[in-house]
């Protein structure tokens, strides 16, 4: 029997997966990251020999994720943070010789809570979905973030979360889709139709590429296609650009959000939402549907699944997934008391040949 001071210890973070999973993971030389802001976790999903490696890290709700080269930045409801890649580091963590890629924080950028959705290098540049005030962003050190675009039926810049701005697309480097769950300019009015209230939109004029959408997210240009999850159906599929006409490719088990490809490959994250004010009434919430937390890959030439990883007990949200090519078996160190965030300098090259010889390993 628990004492009124006795806590439950938290639920364990379980996974199962299919048997292929961390042998496709080996074969195409990458791992990937997985954000769910619920339990506050960053997955790092790794081949470890047969098994697949789920490795966990704290971070206050992820969401959005973001890659260029050796930067990696994370958002979240309050925050941007930013981590590099630092290969040194890497080639000290135990089991030597293990880690090809170890991510140190570098920036945090406190936004105000803004809850940022998804976010997308342009050049230098991190753009970020500024859900709570309806526009595209980027960051700013004077100020907490840029507002550098909004559909044109928001007509103000107010925290009003007016159409739940979520997703965004880059085609050729630059911002040209996103996704918003209703065309609706008062707070909080897509609530009202987000059955199928849901749009894709064209920037920089903000024309209305798709409509009728159930709760969509995630508009990616690949492989000549315009792709985009409609979470609301559990839905992975295409935009025909020229009729707007969304056609499925494949049905999940879960609330499809965050979205990667490699190859002929596209992995996809699933969420296992609950009859909730927030997703009342949407198709993948009926009694019928089966719903699972985990990431989804699918085989884009016929729209099968192949491979799957599934989360149990304590997560039940995924939001982000990203594709880390070229890289087996990363770190991310969030913790600022971790003796390497701690002890790890970083230097220009014309001050570390100055440096004491054990500081430039």
């Amino acid at each position: 029997m628990k004492t009124s001071n006795e806590q439950a210890a938290p639920a364990p973070l379980r996974s199962v997966h299919t048997s292929n999973f961390p042998e496709l993971l080996d074969q195409i030389g990458i791992s990937l990251v997985v954000t769910t802001y619920q339990a506050g976790k960053v997955v790092l999903l790794r081949a470890d020999g047969g098994l697949l490696n789920t490795h966990f890290r704290d971070l206050p709700a992820p969401m959005g994720v973001a890659l260029r080269g050796n930067r990696l930045a994370i958002g979240g409801p309050w925050s941007i943070w930013e981590f590099h890649n630092v290969p040194a580091v890497a080639r000290k963590i135990e089991p030597v010789g293990r880690h090809d890629a170890c991510f140190l924080p570098r920036l945090l950028h406190v936004t105000g809570n803004v809850q940022i959705h998804e976010m997308a290098w342009v050049g230098d540049e991190l753009w970020f979905v500024n859900t709570r005030f309806s526009c595209l962003c980027t960051r700013d050190l004077e100020h907490s973030f840029v507002p550098r675009w909004r559909p044109p039926f928001i007509t103000a810049l107010a925290p009003e979360d007016r159409c739940h701005l979520n997703g965004l697309g880059l085609v050729d480097g630059q911002p040209r889709y996103v996704t918003a769950l209703g065309l609706t300019d008062t707070a909080g009015g897509w609530r009202e139709n987000k059955k199928d209230g849901g749009l894709l939109l064209g920037l920089p004029a903000g024309e209305v590429v798709t409509r009728g959408l159930s709760m969509p997210h995630s508009p990616r240009w690949y492989d000549n296609r315009l792709w985009l999850l409609e979470s609301g159906q559990g839905g992975l599929g295409v935009v025909d650009l020229p009729s707007g006409k969304y056609e499925a490719v494949a049905q999940l088990p879960g609330f499809t959000r965050g979205l990667d490809f490699h190859g002929p490959l596209a992995f996809v994250g699933l969420s296992q939402v609950r009859e909730t004010a927030v997703f009342s009434g949407i198709p993948i919430t009926e009694p019928a549907r089966e719903r699972n937390c985990g990431v989804w890959v699918v085989d884009l030439r016929s729209g099968q699944t192949i491979a799957f990883v599934r989360f149990e007990d304590q997560l039940q949200e995924i939001f982000g997934v990203q594709v880390l090519p070229g890289i087996r078996y990363p770190e991310l160190l969030s913790d600022g008391q971790h003796e390497f965030v701690a002890d790890s300098f970083v230097l220009p090259d014309e001050a570390l040949r100055d440096a004491l010889p054990e500081l430039r390993r």
